[in-house]
């Protein structure tokens, strides 16, 4: 049994995703087998501070040890979870874990700057340390039956993908939670984005990125009306609709997660997470430019 340890309980994931390892208060259907939490930190947040007591209280009720210093984990732990929604402190979070040797999954978004996100990944391989990072919308069943059925539908030539998309200051535009529908637009079109343009108002961002070969892919994330996750792919033989069942999501997420810690290989290639927060930082330079075509920086 793989004993994971949590970092930071500002997010609902912390609940999740201990119920569904530890087999508590969730139906045998959600049961995800393989690892534990073991150990959790409650730490601080800065973005949602009045959501961490709950949680601590919860994770208490289900006899998880606690501890004041994330780093009391190591030696006591076989893998983290960096779950603070701030993801301006991610680095600083996950910095003591990978000097150390210990393989972590870092929940989303993976940084709030490039800068950033290549330390991480240059720490990671400095230690030989397995690092994963995704939106649980990345393995919706709806997305992932696309990529199965590339026989049947043909290869992705284009992809518009949708999400609710509340901003935050401490997580810019994108980084906040319109991530859910970049990942979707990841998992679909892969990597291979060159620039994007974008347009930006109070209720909408909608970014239209261009990948190499032509292909074109559109994410959109909503702040007015009705919000739902989703998305078109336009296939060589087919056009698939649809929106993305969110209720299979974390346990799907969750799979992946305990197999990168066994095997130690992330499922999600680490230049494709880098790439992603490229494209984020370039979204949000076009839209102070009116939606001027904008690269993407290389790395």
């Amino acid at each position: 049994m793989i004993r994971l340890g949590i970092v930071d309980f500002d997010t609902s994931h912390v609940v999740a995703f201990t119920q569904r390892l530890n087999h508590i208060e969730v139906g045998e259907d959600q049961w995800i087998e393989g690892a534990k939490i073991v150990m959790g930190c409650p730490g601080t947040s800065l973005l949602s501070p009045e959501r961490v007591p709950g949680f601590t209280e919860k994770l208490k009720s289900y006899d998880v040890p606690l501890v004041d210093d994330p780093t009391e984990m190591i030696g006591q732990i076989d893998g983290v979870l960096i779950e603070s929604v701030d993801g301006s402190v991610h680095y600083e979070r996950a910095k003591p874990f990978l000097e150390a040797g210990v393989p972590m999954f870092i929940d989303k978004p993976f940084t709030c700057s490039l800068k950033e996100a290549i330390a991480i990944a240059e720490l990671a391989e400095k230690n030989n340390v397995s690092v994963f990072s995704s939106s649980s919308l990345r393995y919706g069943l709806e997305v992932q039956e696309v990529l199965a059925k590339q026989d049947e539908f043909g290869a992705v030539l284009g992809a518009d993908a949708y999400s609710p998309g509340p901003v935050h200051p401490r997580n810019p535009g994108l980084f906040h939670y319109g991530i859910h529908g970049l990942e979707t637009l990841y998992a679909l079109m892969g990597t291979g984005c060159t620039a994007v343009s974008a347009a930006s108002t109070e209720g909408v961002d909608v970014i239209t990125g261009a990948w190499d070969g032509g292909r074109i892919g559109t994410v959109r994330a909503t702040r007015a009306g009705a919000h739902s996750y989703g998305f078109s792919a336009f296939c060589e033989k087919k056009v698939i609709s649809t929106s993305i069942n969110a209720g299979a999501i974390y346990g799907e997420l969750l799979k992946r997660i305990v197999k990168m810690f066994e095997t130690g290989k992330s499922p999600v290639d680490i230049r494709e997470t880098l790439e992603i927060i490229a494209f984020i930082e370039a979204a949000a330079i076009s839209a102070k430019q009116n939606g001027e075509k904008t690269p993407l920086a290389t790395f």
